[in-house]
Parts: structure tokens; sequence; C-alpha cells
């Protein structure tokens, strides 16, 4: 089917042409994947989590956490089904700084591609974000 080569792939591409939209922010590749998942979350996840679902260990993930805590970005709250993994909860700052890094990767897009194939893209991220949720969803119930 060649869905994982291209999608290996394609990942390279797109970090090497969005770094641009994250460049103002000093954020490195692993604070940017948790604040997004921070800020994407349908509800407040947990550092073991984000990196169950990113396929990340829960090491990195959680020195990433801790740097965007210490920057402001994103609030440890206390968790009520479990004393020692908190909730990580986005701040205004790190909301902020997330919208501006979006509208800069929004701009590149339009750059990069005609408005035609916008709609195609975003159908795409659609397929894209089922496919992950249900392979998560699966992962889990291993």
């Amino acid at each position: 089917m060649g869905l994982v080569d291209e999608t290996i792939r394609l990942n390279s591409r797109l970090r090497s042409v969005f770094a641009s939209a994250r460049q103002e922010s000093a954020l490195n590749d692993s604070e940017q994947m948790v604040l997004n998942a921070v800020v994407e979350a349908e509800k407040a996840p947990t550092v073991a989590q984000i990196g169950r679902s990113m396929g990340q260990a829960r090491q990195l993930v959680q020195r990433a956490a801790n740097s965007l805590r210490d920057g402001g970005l994103i609030a440890m709250v206390d968790n009520p089904d479990h004393k020692r993994a908190p909730l990580l909860r986005a701040t205004e700052q790190g909301l902020a700084l997330k919208r501006a890094i979006d509208a800069r990767a929004d701009a590149i897009a339009e750059d990069l591609l005609p408005a035609a194939e916008i709609e195609s893209v975003r159908e795409a991220t659609q397929v894209l974000r089922s496919l992950r949720r249900k392979l998560e969803a699966q992962l889990r119930g291993r």
C-alpha cells in the first residue's frame, strides 16, 4: 500500500518546510509535539498518554512538558484519577503561541498549494486523523 513509507517521507518534508513557522517560538521538536498534543486534546492528557499517543518515550515527553511548564506555556494540574500523574493544560500564553504558530503554518501552506488543493488536504487530514485514532484505540486495547 505504501502508506507507511509515504507518511514517513511526508513527515520529514513537512518538518523541513514548516520549521520556519515555529522558528520564532524557540520550541524544539519535542516541545512543539507536546504543546500540540496538549492544545489539541479533547480532555487534558497526562505525560504517559501523550507518550503513548505519539509513540514517544515517557521521559522525552516529561522533559518537554517540564520545559513548557517552566516557560509558562502549560500548567500541570491535579489529576483526580492518579496522584502522581498530573494533567497537562495549556496556559493562555501557550494557546496564543500555538495559534501564532498555526497562523504562520497556514500561510506557508497557502503559499505551497493552490486554493483548490487546500480542501483536498483538509479531507486527507480528516482521513489520517481517523486512522490515527483507530490505531491508538487498537493499541490501547492490547
